[in-house]
């Protein structure tokens, strides 16, 4: 997916500077609001964002270039403990996460006291990477209270940089975004300079479709959900696609569809909606409910839906 640099915190080049490149990858419990911030930096609504838990499931990269310089951020799933297969995978993206990152974004809440893995407290605290720890969501408190959040965090990570921020209100964002800047190595940009993401069209449409369903869903049915597009066909002034919301059990499905199909529409109309905005043109969706038994569990199923690799 291509894009024209739009990004409000692009840099102007200076001239004589040795191009940089790298990737910046951002991590974090459920919630602190990571994709809010990838979203901030990249200038493009890449991540969707609910107030549920897990709803970043993929690890989804968003691009940032400059004449002399491209940032590739990477938004990764919530850290929890598993506890089912589809859970087990996407941790392993954010595994995967430390394996690439030339910047660290280590992202936590105010008042936030510990991440809820261990081992990836470990990771971060013994690496060798540039770290940058965010304190997130500063508009919720005070000064008294940041101040503390500020020492119980850098006695905590003592090799990481300390940065207050408000991704959702855009303050302290530039800051970040320049820090990041100054500790990207020299390199050559690693995807062509008018890349946006690495992920397909049909990625966002799937996206887009479960964020709705997560707004509008309650308890297990949001992450019983899975979304597959079928069809994406694309003409001059209208794009058409048909998608399958997958569900576990046929009571969910029942539940997905509502009264005389209410619900469904209304998913689909909010999603169609967004998704117009998103490509810029006209769209025409279909959406259908399928079950699907035990996806989240069959390993065969998680690598067709891109979660395993």
């Amino acid at each position: 997916m291509d894009s024209e640099n739009k990004n409000p915190l692009t840099a102007q080049p200076q001239e004589n500077k040795p191009h940089k490149a790298g990737f910046v990858n951002i991590i974090g419990n459920p919630n602190v609001g990571k994709s809010t911030l990838m979203n901030a930096l990249v200038g493009e609504r890449l991540s969707i964002i609910t107030s549920k838990a897990q709803t970043t499931r993929h690890r989804i990269l968003g691009i940032v270039n400059g004449d002399d310089f491209q940032m590739i951020f990477s938004d990764t799933p919530g850290i929890i403990k598993p506890a089912y297969q589809l859970q087990a995978s996407m941790m392993d993206f954010v595994k995967s996460a430390f394996e690439d990152a030339d910047v660290l974004l280590y992202m936590v809440e105010l008042g936030e006291k510990e991440l809820k893995d261990e081992e990836f407290f470990k990771k971060i605290t013994n690496t060798n990477i540039p770290v940058l720890l965010l304190i997130n969501k500063i508009d919720k408190g005070n000064e008294e209270l940041l101040e503390e959040s500020r020492a119980h965090w850098q006695k905590m990570v003592p090799n990481a940089e300390i940065f207050a921020l408000s991704a959702l209100e855009n303050f302290g964002v530039r800051e970040v975004f320049d820090r990041i800047l100054t500790n990207l190595p020299d390199s050559p940009p690693f995807y062509p300079k008018d890349a946006l993401t690495d992920k397909p069209e049909r990625f966002f449409v799937n996206e887009i479709i479960r964020e709705k369903i997560l707004m509008h869903y309650k308890k297990e049915i949001p992450y019983s959900v899975e979304i597959d597009t079928e069809e994406f066909f694309e003409e001059e002034k209208i794009i058409r696609m048909r998608s399958i919301v997958m569900v576990e059990r046929e009571s969910q499905k029942g539940i997905i569809i509502g009264h005389k199909g209410n619900a469904l529409k209304r998913v689909g109309v909010e999603a169609r909606k967004d998704l117009e905005t998103f490509f810029g043109k006209q769209v025409h969706i279909e959406l259908y409910v399928k079950v699907n038994k035990d996806w989240r569990s069959s390993d065969r199923e998680l690598k067709r839906f891109g979660y395993n690799k």
